[in-house]
């Protein structure tokens, strides 16, 4: 076979180059030569082939196979050189990188850290992606609660709820398991130190308004009350219309033909309220997983309900305490605000009373000079009372302007301060601060 062939058929690269030949093998010629072709290799590059044997430069030697791109491991490593975030823009055209496809690639490629989570989503700037830190609850190690198959010795709950003659409007195939579950889980909560108290229990609600019900019992774990109802789930069917609701349709426009039929099912649903969730709202029987092995995530949950509020109600002394030293601060730097002030005020005095003392001194010396000529007599006798008076006043206006000292303001009241507490703190933090209301968050399903 010639080389000319060999390079046709993808086997070799041939080059010339100052009158050298030189062969190369390819990725296809070396899985040739490792697969297809049998004995021994001839002297001097000798390939057996077909149609006999042809010989062949020395200088054959493999190409370096090209490194496959991955795109899991290029986007992580600029995830790393970037701090664990980009923006990506938004390309288009016909083949647009699909970011999204290639970041469930990679969550699925087993790169990424046990403790991260990549995260993507579309934004103004393009597409953000981010390798964020898990939080350490959702990386906590739960201790599955256990469900004993009879009732046993049950709960003052468990025990009101099974007096209720509406039995939390649920089926008998369903009501024993559900009162064990609540069994388990109450007792799970209150070996934390928690407190569990009986609901309301009203009457069934329609199935439209079910997640709206009253709890069936509420746990309270340090002043965070968290409200749980238990549902049954039902199973819908297409409504085939009777005779009758054709009839009534027709003759009431205001009547509507259900499209769907429910039927309860043999499923629970765990439903908490209140506090800021974590895990869920929502607990729900699966296929794969009954209530019984979520019972520990619902009891975590609890606990991390518990624990934001108590953080929640730290924050807020704290920052009631912060807001209360900064009042103070201010009330301190305008209390020293308004005695500066004053003495300013008052060596602004001080200094006309010394420019009112020169300027009579002067005049004072100018009258008495005068007086010194005239003789005795009415005229002279009131100008020397008038002198007296006028050297008395002298007097103390000299005293008061050659020994000043720092004078004291009299304390100010709230009125006098408030100019200067305009200049050192923001009116909003001037009043009392209210405890922030938390963010109202749509609770998510556990399913």
């Amino acid at each position: 076979m010639s080389a000319q062939a060999l390079q046709s058929r993808g086997l070799i690269k041939v080059t010339k180059r100052r009158r050298q030949w030189d062969a190369k093998l390819t990725d296809k010629g070396q899985l040739y030569l490792t697969t297809s072709v049998t004995g021994p290799r001839g002297a001097g590059g000798e390939v057996p082939g077909a149609a006999g044997t042809a010989v062949l430069s020395p200088h054959i030697h493999p190409v370096p196979r090209s490194r496959t791109t991955n795109y899991t491991d290029q986007l992580l490593e600029e995830l790393a050189a970037n701090n664990n975030h980009l923006v990506k823009a938004i390309e288009s055209g016909p083949h647009p990188v699909n970011w999204a496809s290639r970041i469930s690639a990679a969550r699925q490629s087993g790169k990424i850290p046990r403790t991260q989570e990549l995260r993507g989503k579309h934004t103004y700037h393009g597409y953000e992606i981010k390798l964020a830190d898990i939080p350490a609850w959702r990386l906590a190690e739960l201790t599955p609660i256990t469900v004993r198959a009879r009732l046993i010795r049950p709960h003052p709950v468990v025990a009101a709820l099974q007096k209720h003659p509406q039995r939390m409007g649920l089926t008998e195939s369903v009501y024993n398991r559900a009162l064990r579950l609540i069994q388990a889980l109450v007792t799970a909560v209150e070996s934390k130190g928690y407190t569990t108290s009986l609901g309301p229990t009203p009457d069934t609600p329609p199935p439209r308004h079910r997640r709206q019900a009253a709890p069936h019992f509420t746990i309270t774990a340090q002043d965070e009350s968290i409200d749980v109802l238990v549902l049954q789930e039902q199973d819908h069917s297409k409504h085939a219309p009777t005779d009758k609701e054709r009839a009534d349709a027709e003759k009431h426009t205001w009547m509507r033909i259900p499209r769907f039929d429910y039927t309860p099912a043999d499923r629970l649903r765990f439903i908490l309220r209140g506090g800021t969730p974590h895990r869920g709202s929502e607990w729900a029987d699966l296929d794969t997983r009954p209530l019984e092995d979520q019972l520990a995530e619902i009891a975590h949950e609890v606990a991390l309900r518990s624990e934001a509020a108590e953080h929640s109600r730290h924050a807020h002394e704290q920052a009631q305490k912060t807001a209360q030293q900064n009042r103070e601060n201010a009330y301190h730097l305008a209390h020293a605000a308004h005695t500066h002030a004053y003495r300013v005020q008052h060596l602004g005095t001080q200094t006309d009373a010394w420019h009112e003392a020169k300027r009579l001194a002067e005049f004072v010396t100018a009258v008495r000079d005068d007086a010194a000529s005239l003789p005795p007599g009415q005229e002279k006798t009131e100008i020397e009372e008038w002198l007296a008076f006028a050297e008395a006043h002298l007097q103390q206006l000299t005293k008061a302007a050659s020994a000043p000292k720092v004078p004291s303001p009299p304390h100010p009241n709230r009125a006098d301060l408030e100019p200067y507490l305009a200049t050192v703190m923001p009116s909003a933090n001037r009043a009392q601060p209210r405890p922030q209301s938390q963010q109202d968050q749509r609770p998510s399903v556990h399913t």
